[in-house]
């Protein structure tokens, strides 16, 4: 099988051509092997849904040389609160999902732009694990607060794929596994899989995880309010999500830079052992939502490649189960594995259907 993968971001759009084959493991069908490959289309700036028919003339245009898809997979956005899945493309989840629950988010024309190249070539179109899916246990989403709820703010994509990597890696299927993922960058979330379900995550961004290269971490209630005082809720949470971290304390969010600086400068050295500190704790408190033992503990992102620190994790959390590291990201592995799961009739593609809230979309363009 064949599947032609697209992934907007800010400046670009990151694309594959996924060559899709069964497992070699009877006992571990989802295991599929992949052969992928890479190309990126540059963009002057974020996408707008305005732009996606040429934004899909460029792609179709790119990938004219590549063999002819059996199917498009988007990136999955924001399409309200959904189960984690594969999910058909229609007209109208792909006006949903332009019309953008927050504003312009780039991951949310993962969808319309899959669904109009699909449309040209004559194949379905898919999104795999969108970003507002959310599975936490009832008792994962209370908080001491009447009306105030936790809600799945993680690294959807990656973590599943790490997750169903590693429950493969122990010999186990996704489905009967437990994993602990804690994906480390620019941003961080620590997440609890039961048995393929996300029960339980630190929330990422202003909403919790470690410190990342560039989000805060953990502040203390009462300094979080002195600081919304301070510079308003907007620019709060722009400092939380993008401005701290790393890059606050050290002036840098360079992991080369960093690793160097490591060697020799205290400010680095204390940051780096605020840093393990936390995500062991991320780690364990993960764990803790379990209701028994992982299968394993899961590094991956960025922050994965920064051995010295890996390291320490690893001598710290090794207790609790066996340490897998996944450097990066596997962002187009998982929706190439997702379209593929669906095509090799592993999995039924779910149907997407509209928030009770949602307003309707306008025609599109």
């Amino acid at each position: 099988m064949i599947a032609h993968v697209i992934n907007p971001g800010t400046s670009g759009v990151k694309l594959a051509c996924a060559r899709i084959d069964p497992s070699d493991n009877p006992a571990l069908p989802g295991q599929l092997r992949l052969t992928l490959t890479r190309a990126e289309l540059p963009l002057s700036g974020p996408p707008t849904a305005g732009q996606v028919p040429a934004i899909t003339q460029a792609i179709l245009d790119l990938t004219a040389d590549w063999p002819a898809p059996d199917a498009f997979v988007g990136r999955g956005g924001l399409i309200g609160k959904v189960a984690t899945g594969t999910y058909r493309v229609t007209r109208e989840l792909s006006e949903y999902a332009a019309q953008g629950e927050r504003g312009h988010y780039p991951p949310n024309l993962g969808g319309p732009l899959a669904l109009a190249a699909a449309q040209v070539r004559g194949v379905p179109a898919f999104i795999v694990d969108p970003q507002s899916a959310d599975e936490l246990l009832p008792e994962a989403r209370v908080t001491g607060l009447r009306g105030i709820h936790r809600t799945a703010e993680f690294h959807a994509l990656n973590a599943r794929a790490v997750a169903r990597r590693a429950a493969h890696e122990v010999g186990k299927r996704f489905q009967d596994a437990r994993i602990v993922v804690a994906h480390l960058g620019a941003t961080t979330s620590v997440t609890a899989f039961d048995r393929g379900r996300a029960i339980d995550t630190t929330g990422t961004g202003p909403d919790g995880g470690p410190m990342g290269a560039m989000q805060s971490g953990p502040i203390p209630p009462r300094a979080l309010l002195a600081l919304a005082h301070t510079l308003g809720n907007s620019a709060a949470l722009t400092r939380l999500s993008s401005e701290g971290g790393f890059l606050a304390l050290t002036g840098s969010k360079d992991l080369r830079d960093l690793e160097t600086r490591l060697l020799s400068e205290t400010d680095v050295q204390t940051v780096a052992a605020a840093f393990v500190h936390q995500v062991c704790k991320a780690l364990g408190e993960q764990t803790g939502a379990l209701s028994t033992r992982p299968d394993a503990l899961v590094i991956t992102g960025g922050i994965a490649r920064w051995d010295e620190l890996v390291d320490r994790i690893e001598r710290r959390v090794a207790w609790i189960a066996p340490v897998l590291v996944i450097p990066g990201e596997l962002e187009l592995e998982a929706l190439a594995e997702g379209a593929g799961r669906v095509l090799l009739g592993l999995e039924q593609a779910r149907e997407w259907t509209p928030p009770a809230d949602a307003t309707p979309a306008p025609d599109a363009p």
